[in-house]
């Protein structure tokens, strides 16, 4: 597959049509759609549902739009960095994370770096640990941030000192708000909304032990905020981390860590044996070190 292909279909995916991204691309709409016609047989499978107006991607186009957007994304970034001025820090940072308390000391890193080297970009990457690890190992991030005790042997990896609380977020006006912990056993007969990564990986397994048939897990979320939603107006309590939602400026819920405490450790990730570009290089450089004097 040619890159310049790639660009054109994810043009077309983008516009809906074929003579409007023949006009963003500045071709013709019959080279246009001999070029993605030409993918198509290529590849042997159809991308894009014909309509009379605008035309839909097929499941074939939305997992090649998915794949697309990383090499497109991989080949920019890397002709980016090697055009850069060598004899000063610039260059693309991409970092995924999910949401975590530790991020705020990486991103103190990265405003530092941004201080000092203007000619520095920074791309942010949220998802889960699946997400951020296989967007690592397809060479789409510098750095993943991973939370909880997982098996990194194939990564290089640093532990930095913050660990996340885990908790429950509730109605400022609930009983349990009274206490200054919440305990598995108080939980029960409440509705509750939990982490999908955290549910899928029985995280609360050893903490609620033989309660959890009788906890009524109503839902999951990707991210606290929505979820928070669902808390303010009553209908559930959030297991989340703590510090995620400022309860200062939502005066209608509060959080209550857990009793006995529960955590997870926060660990920046990178992969093994492979050359960092020079702004990786710095930020690695310049987080070891903040790390080690917080110590």
């Amino acid at each position: 597959m040619d890159v310049r292909v790639l660009r054109y279909f994810l043009a077309i995916a983008q516009e809906h049509n074929i003579s409007r991204a023949a006009q963003t691309l500045h071709i013709s709409q019959p080279a246009l759609s001999r070029q993605i016609s030409d993918l198509e047989t290529e590849l042997g499978v159809k991308l894009f549902e014909r309509g009379p107006r605008e035309i839909k991607l097929t499941t074939d186009g939305h997992y090649l739009r998915e794949r697309a957007n990383e090499i497109v994304g991989l080949v920019d970034k890397t002709a980016f960095n090697l055009q850069s001025n060598h004899f000063i820090i610039s260059g693309r940072l991409d970092i995924g994370a999910g949401e975590s308390v530790g991020m705020q000391r990486i991103m103190d890193v990265i405003g530092n770096i941004l201080k000092d080297y203007p000619d520095v970009r920074i791309q942010l990457h949220s998802g889960d640990s699946e997400d951020v690890e296989a967007q690592l190992d397809a060479g789409v991030l510098d750095f993943g941030v991973i939370m909880g005790e997982q098996a990194l042997a194939q990564y290089g990896a640093l532990k930095l000192p913050e660990v996340d609380h885990w908790g429950v977020v509730l109605p400022a006006d609930a009983v349990l708000a009274q206490k200054s912990t919440i305990t598995a056993e108080e939980l029960l007969g409440h509705p509750l909304i939990v982490s999908e990564q955290a549910l899928q990986h029985s995280r609360f397994l050893d903490w609620w032990h033989n309660l959890e048939d009788q906890m009524t897990i109503i839902g999951t979320y990707n991210l606290i905020f929505n979820g928070a939603l669902l808390v303010r107006n009553g209908s559930c309590y959030a297991l989340t981390f703590e510090h995620l939602l400022n309860t200062h400026e939502n005066p209608g819920i509060t959080f209550r860590r857990f009793s006995p405490a529960l955590t997870d450790p926060i660990t920046v990730i990178w992969k093994k044996n492979q050359t960092l570009s020079n702004v990786a290089q710095l930020f690695l450089q310049r987080l070891r070190a903040n790390v080690s004097g917080s110590k």
